[in-house]
């Protein structure tokens, strides 16, 4: 009657462990990631399945391995994969898509709404100070060149040069 137990607590286990990966399969599926961000994502998943593998272990069997635990976690991760699994990933997906649709409605119109207010006077303003600095160096620049012309021109007519 123990092992029985166990193995419904080791099945539950494999259930957890298969919600667990679902949750990443919806992450995914819902945001753009990076492969390396793939990578450390498996990482992890693989290292909270042991986790929990390893808190069920000791929590229901006192820490003995036995062949029924694996047995378990493999018949809760396949009854929940042929269960569950399709319409939680579909749904959950389906229900990030519209969440985000609706956060991002008042985002973009925040942002658009700060680009006009902020951003575009100050692209503005720095345009017309910079065109306005162009010519003042451009003139400064002029201006010197006549004067050391003028200077030049002026000491060939004394003989200084």
């Amino acid at each position: 009657m123990e092992q029985l137990l166990c193995l419904i607590a080791f099945t539950v286990t494999g259930i957890v462990i298969g919600v667990l990966f679902d949750v990443f399969r919806i992450l995914r599926r819902s945001f753009k990631t990076a492969d390396w961000l793939t990578t450390l994502q498996d990482i992890l998943f693989w290292i909270l399945a042991g986790f929990i593998t390893l808190f069920s272990i000791f929590k229901f069997n006192n820490g003995e391995i036995r062949s029924y635990i694996f047995i378990g976690i493999a018949l809760g991760v396949l009854i929940y994969m042929l269960t569950l699994s399709k319409y939680i990933v579909k749904y959950s997906v389906i229900i990030i898509k519209f969440i985000k649709k609706i956060i991002s409605y008042p985002v973009n119109l925040i942002f658009k709404i700060f680009n006009f207010l902020l951003i575009k006077p100050i692209k503005f303003l720095a345009q017309r100070l910079s065109t306005f600095f162009k010519k003042i160096f451009q003139n400064t620049t002029k201006i010197m060149k006549k004067k050391e012309k003028n200077k030049i021109k002026l000491q060939e007519k004394e003989g200084i040069l």
